[in-house]
């Protein structure tokens, strides 16, 4: 049994969560100031968005120090009294680590370009080639994935934003700067870390031009990435702690060796295929309908192939890099309740540790945006202008954007109906969801049928059920627009079936339908347990003989 197979995680993004300074940005006293709503929400982690010193460019995923504390968020005494806090009601913290890439304002970068050698082999800098960039690589945020540096005629490699320069891994000194960021936020009692795009780390032996492609199939998942993680865990001491790396473009085979216990690299992976099924031929800026048959293939695909394997799952619909699931693949209007509570249902019933994003839990939509001046992400502005130049009209390129931008799971977390939502005293640094009405968790903590107390119900269970935590599972052939599986430990079932579209359907397994009647998204249990009706969640538990 794992350690944290019954545990759940819940990610709070600094920024957007509480803010206790009324300065329209949330901050860490805010965080404190709510660890009795997550206490009582049942999460036993708590991962935090980066809150190190930063210029914000990328939110924080830019960092210039990774030992001080972004003024804007709080001080160091503060982070000190956050993890004595949580820990007091049985919360660990995990703290965001991005250790692909620095700030160019890191100490170590300025060092870089003021000349020293040293530390210009902390990044990863190369002469032109043929006058021009060394590869034809893009940037993740769009644009060339090289900067030129005219003082030192060379360009340095950032595969996101220019003001993120990737780090040399190769250099030992590099891996063990990184080391000794790990122990120190170790010996303050941090009980995890997320590592940032951790697969893009090991960059490859040869550079050389991209003629089929953006250029991550020659850095992803590269040569020496296991075992620079080996290292890494192996010199901090943190082989048994709850570690998860956030894996870029990346398979199944790579993920198993990367959370195998074996191996020792880490204890679970993010993979972010099935929050793809809606991209148009791969493009995360085409839009198209959801395929449903794709998402329940690729959640079959991995979970089955990696618990073959004892690879480890993290389990999520949401994070803050993603539009909100509810109203991507759910209803956010009409049927809000339900398909909130069908999606926690589809997650939370698989193997792996679920991940519930802040506001998820209350069934938060899309930001709803139609003005650009409303947006404050880096990479929806830069697609705001590339969509603009390849042709798209501003309507057009603001309908993308309104579906695909970050900025949708950013907006500020919703406690109360008040005008700025118990978030602040003042209009906040990102607007809120335009449909935010009903939806707070005031609201919703006065209600036995909301999404949060279905989410409370939830978190529960994986701790009451074998089943839910230890069991093995295996997908159903269910209809199309329905999901279905079951998980089996020790003498007890467990079948969870969900149908993720506005109409009722058939699910015509008599096997199915027996049993107790253990989660339905609806209030009112089903009259005819054939049909699932529109965005319905349904989980069974049957003691075998």
């Amino acid at each position: 049994m794992r350690s944290y197979s019954k545990s759940c995680v819940y990610q709070i993004y600094v920024k957007s969560f509480a803010d206790s300074n009324k300065d329209g940005i949330g901050d860490i006293p805010g965080i404190i100031g709510k660890l009795d709503y997550l206490a009582d929400l049942g999460v036993d982690y708590l991962w935090l968005t980066p809150f190190f010193t930063s210029p914000m460019n990328d939110n924080g995923y830019d960092v210039a120090d990774y030992r001080r504390i972004n003024p804007c968020f709080g001080t160091m005494e503060d982070v000190e009294r956050l993890i004595a806090e949580a820990k007091k009601r049985g919360i660990l913290l995990m703290f965001d680590m991005v250790f692909n890439h620095t700030s160019t304002e890191h100490e170590w970068f300025r060092r870089a370009l003021a000349g020293e050698k040293e530390y210009q082999d902390y990044y990863i800098f190369k002469d032109p080639v043929d006058g021009k960039e060394p590869t034809n690589w893009q940037s993740k945020f769009g644009g060339s994935a090289w900067e030129f540096v005219p003082s030192l005629g060379k360009y340095y490699l950032h595969l996101f934003d220019r003001t993120q320069a990737d780090l040399n891994w190769e250099n030992p000194k590099v891996r063990e700067e990184l080391k000794q960021v790990i122990r120190f936020w170790k010996d303050k009692g941090v009980g995890g870390f997320r590592f940032d795009v951790v697969n893009l780390i090991s960059k490859p032996a040869v550079w050389e031009d991209d003629t089929i492609g953006d250029g991550r199939r020659f850095y992803t998942d590269g040569p020496h990435v296991h075992e620079y993680l080996k290292e890494l865990v192996a010199d901090t001491g943190i082989a048994d702690m709850m570690t998860v790396g956030e894996m870029s473009s990346t398979s199944v085979e790579q993920c198993i060796r990367y959370t195998r216990p074996s191996e020792r690299e880490l204890a679970m992976a993010f993979s972010f295929h099935h929050l793809k099924v809606d991209y148009k031929d791969g493009d995360k800026w085409s839009l198209m309908e959801p395929d449903f048959k794709q998402l329940r293939d690729l959640f079959a695909t991995w979970q089955e192939q990696m618990q073959d394997a004892d690879g480890w799952n993290a389990l999520f619909f949401n994070n803050h890099d993603q539009p909100r699931a509810i109203s991507r693949f759910g209803d956010d209007d009409t049927y809000r309740r339900e398909s909130g509570k069908m999606l926690g249902l589809l997650i939370h019933g698989m193997r792996g540790t679920p991940y519930i994003y802040q506001g998820e839990e209350i069934g938060t939509p899309n930001a709803g945006f139609t003005t650009i001046d409303e947006y404050r992400d880096v990479e929806s502005l830069n697609y705001y202008e590339i969509l603009r130049a390849n042709g798209k009209s501003e309507a057009e390129a603001l309908e993308i954007l309104a579906e695909r931008s970050r900025d949708n799971g950013r907006t500020p977390m919703l406690w109360t109906e008040e005008e700025y939502a118990g978030f602040s005293e003042r209009e906040p640094w990102l607007a809120f969801p335009r449909n935010r009405k009903g939806i707070s968790v005031e609201e919703q903590m006065q209600q036995e049928d909301s999404i949060l107390a279905f989410y409370r119900k939830l978190i529960q269970l994986r701790k009451e059920l074998a089943v839910l935590s230890e069991g093995d599972i295996r997908f159903l052939d269910t209809p199309e627009g329905t999901i279905g599986y079951e998980r089996r430990f020790e003498g007890q079932r467990l079948i969870v079936l969900c149908n993720l579209c506005d109409r009722a359907i058939a699910i015509p397994s008599e096997e199915w339908q027996q049993g107790e009647l253990l989660l339905d998204s609806y209030e009112q249990p089903p009259t005819d347990v054939t049909m699932l009706r529109p965005y319905e969640g349904r989980a069974r538990v049957q003691n075998e003989k």
